[in-house]
């Protein structure tokens, strides 16, 4: 069986859209939305994070970088 963390580093792997969809349903696993409005915000905020990236507006970083990152802000 996989680790947490072997799984993860596979997820960063993958490209942003496929990410934003794995998160997705990781979330919808855990506790099921049954507010539409709150779906429906969430989709809107995933869809404006997309084209903020695919337009240049924001540059992504690799998965491997920000998980260093947030493990040296709050490491402790």
């Amino acid at each position: 069986m996989l680790r947490v963390e072997e799984i993860a580093d596979a997820a960063l792997a993958l490209p942003s859209e496929a990410r934003a969809l794995l998160a997705d349903r990781l979330v919808e696993s855990l506790d099921p939305v049954e507010d539409s409005s709150i779906r429906k915000l969430w989709a809107e905020e995933a869809q404006r994070r997309l084209r903020e990236l695919r337009s240049g507006k924001v540059k992504s970083i690799p998965g491997a970088e920000a998980m260093a990152r947030l493990r040296q802000k709050y490491s402790g």
